[in-house]
């Protein structure tokens, strides 16, 4: 089955079961999605087979991470052919080949840093590389509020940030990206924005008009490069069912002006409606591919428990 979503240059057809996984396997739920220079797609989940790659077609080419990681949460591609894979539940990122072999490691595995205590890490949740030096952004996270930034050899150089809604604090640091610039994009995700940062930390701006911002990615787009939001739904009981608060994707250009909107009003199982829009990548065509955090948002909830659909391609129309 295919569905279409957006309009105009945002227009997508989206695949229903597109990766083809080995007999018995399952993503569980898939918390992030990178893909490389060759477009091979690489899929970060939950479950027995941490990091599970395919070609842009869907077929499956390999699987690796498996005994490694605790709670698979961001993965980011580097320059040098590299993946950096942060495991919030180990409190740690590793830096890893394409094919998983451990290059480097930040943080101690298995140790937590005390709750807010500013000090890196307290279950971290995603990298961004400045685009000149390599240098490498960690959001920290669930347990901490603040943004910790390294050395390409893994030497920590400064953080920034505390737990607040001023400019500069942060209430759940989620996601991280940066532009071709430079400039640090932080989605701080229960304060509903996205804050915009230079290398050195220093505030620049912010985004609002966004509900729980969850996953983020920035990369070319029709007119330069574009900002894609994978926005949570609403999580309170008396707000459960409002419309139009999420769960879906915006697409906004660097300024933060809105460009596209994709989904229902509700989450859904359609193919034409989010569930948990986690981690999010595109492909050399502008393809999109999303992962869903379905399991721990909906599924886990539902009466029975039930596992929902975690991840999709969405193939550029326009």
């Amino acid at each position: 089955m295919v569905a279409k979503l957006g309009a105009g240059r945002f227009t997508y057809e989206v695949i229903e079961d597109w990766a083809k996984l080995p007999e018995g396997w399952s993503f569980n739920e898939v918390a992030d999605v990178a893909v490389d220079r060759k477009d091979r797609v690489y899929v970060f989940s939950r479950s027995e087979h941490p990091v599970t790659v395919f070609d842009r077609e869907g077929k499956f080419l390999a699987s690796w991470g498996e005994g490694v990681f605790k709670r698979p949460h961001g993965l980011t591609p580097g320059p040098d052919d590299a993946l950096y894979c942060v495991d919030d539940g180990d409190h740690c990122v590793r830096k890893c080949t394409l094919e998983g072999k451990v290059l480097l490691t930040i943080g101690t595995p298995g140790q937590a840093a005390p709750f807010q205590g500013g000090q890196p890490f307290n279950r971290p949740t995603k990298v961004a590389l400045d685009p000149g030096t390599g240098e490498i952004y960690v959001a920290d996270g669930y347990g901490n509020s603040r943004v910790h930034k390294y050395s390409p050899d893994g030497k920590l150089l400064f953080s920034w940030g505390q737990p607040g809604t001023d400019p500069g604090e942060f209430n759940l640091v989620h996601s991280i990206a940066t532009d071709s610039k430079g400039q640090v994009y932080v989605a701080d995700r229960e304060s509903h924005r996205v804050q915009v940062f230079d290398p050195g930390g220093k505030y620049l701006t912010q985004w609002n008009n966004l509900h729980r911002p969850c996953g983020m990615f920035i990369g070319p787009g029709p007119e330069g490069e574009v900002c894609y939001v994978g926005e949570l739904g609403p999580s309170m009981a008396v707000n459960m069912n409002f419309p139009n608060l999420g769960p879906r994707l915006s697409i906004l250009n660097l300024e933060g002006k809105r460009l596209a909107r994709l989904g229902d009003l509700h989450w859904g199982e359609r193919l034409d409606q989010f569930i948990a829009p986690h981690g999010i990548a595109t492909d050399s065509r502008g393809d999109l591919y999303l992962g869903e955090v379905s399991w721990s948002a909906v599924g886990s909830r539902l009466d029975p428990p039930r596992r929902l659909r975690c991840f999709r391609k969405l193939v550029r129309k326009a």
